[in-house]
């Protein structure tokens, strides 16, 4: 029994050195995008701002790219009408400002849901409302986990699963960069913080 239990336990410590920041509270190193939409406040990536409006979608994006993976982090989203979303297996459309792949939807008809952004242009999956409104909490501090498998996904949002979505489209790309969005509308800010990922193998899939 003690043997199974220090197998279990290097397996968990091994899986917890895997995990690794994105951000690091203090600086853009590891990430791109337009630096007059985003800035560093309070150890936190702040998208947007509550003085004017926002005139078209934003992202921050990382320069790595990354397929199989899990990520967490924490959000908050402020402003009336505002939108914003964490894009993943994601690429830029050269020359504009916009982005190709998934994203963990944030906003009001869209928490917890899977979008696809410049692709196919709709929901994906998404959850029961009854499951959002016994998690959410509007304009505080929430938390997002997205797990990439193969052509598995799955989100949850404040520990609640909110989508478990099979690609079937074997044309659509397995792999790509992060990204944090702004969307274009009123006045509205998209904090991000907590950022880390753990890239999956073998030994850490499901």
């Amino acid at each position: 029994m003690w043997l199974a239990a220090a197998i279990w336990a290097i397996a968990v410590l091994g899986a917890e050195a895997e995990r690794k920041p994105l951000f690091d509270g203090a600086g853009f190193s590891g990430w791109e995008g337009n630096l007059a939409w985003f800035r560093i406040e309070d150890g936190a990536i702040v998208g947007g701002t509550l003085e004017k409006d926002i005139p078209r979608n934003e992202f921050l994006c990382t320069t790595e790219r990354y397929g199989d993976f899990e990520l967490t982090l924490s959000f908050r989203l402020l402003g009336d009408g505002a939108n914003a979303g964490v894009q993943f297996r994601t690429a830029r459309i050269p020359d504009h400002h916009e982005v190709v792949g998934y994203q963990a939807d944030i906003g009001d008809g869209y928490w917890g849901c899977l979008y696809d952004e410049s692709r196919r242009n709709r929901i994906l999956a998404g959850p029961e409302k009854e499951t959002v409104e016994a998690v959410l909490k509007k304009g505080e501090w929430n938390a997002y986990r997205i797990r990439c498998e193969g052509d598995r996904i799955r989100l949850w949002l404040n520990g609640a699963l909110t989508v478990d979505y099979v690609e079937t489209d074997p044309s659509v790309a397995r792999e790509g960069v992060i990204a944090l969005q702004i969307h274009s509308g009123p006045p509205s800010e998209a904090w991000y913080k907590n950022i880390v990922i753990q890239e999956l193998t073998g030994e850490s899939r499901e």
